[in-house]
């Protein structure tokens, strides 16, 4: 009965060891999943900007420019 209570124990001891070693796994891909998306979200906010500064830039330009030599 005690080997039998001996091998149980070290089933679970083995089992723990496995499940402690995926929550650190799961731990550390968590926190680089999230750095990604904090990457992702400032390079979506800088294109936008960059667009609506596009956007506000492209008439006033051509306003002020002399007209072309053919004129």
């Amino acid at each position: 009965m005690a080997d039998h209570d001996d091998d149980r124990l070290t089933e679970l001891e083995v089992r723990l060891s496995f499940i402690d070693d995926t929550v650190n796994g799961l731990s550390s891909a968590d926190t680089e999943i999230a750095r990604r998306l904090d990457r992702l979200e400032r390079a979506v906010r800088d294109l936008r900007s960059d667009l609506v500064n596009m956007r506000t830039g492209v008439g006033s330009d051509a306003a002020n420019e002399p007209p072309p030599p053919h004129y």
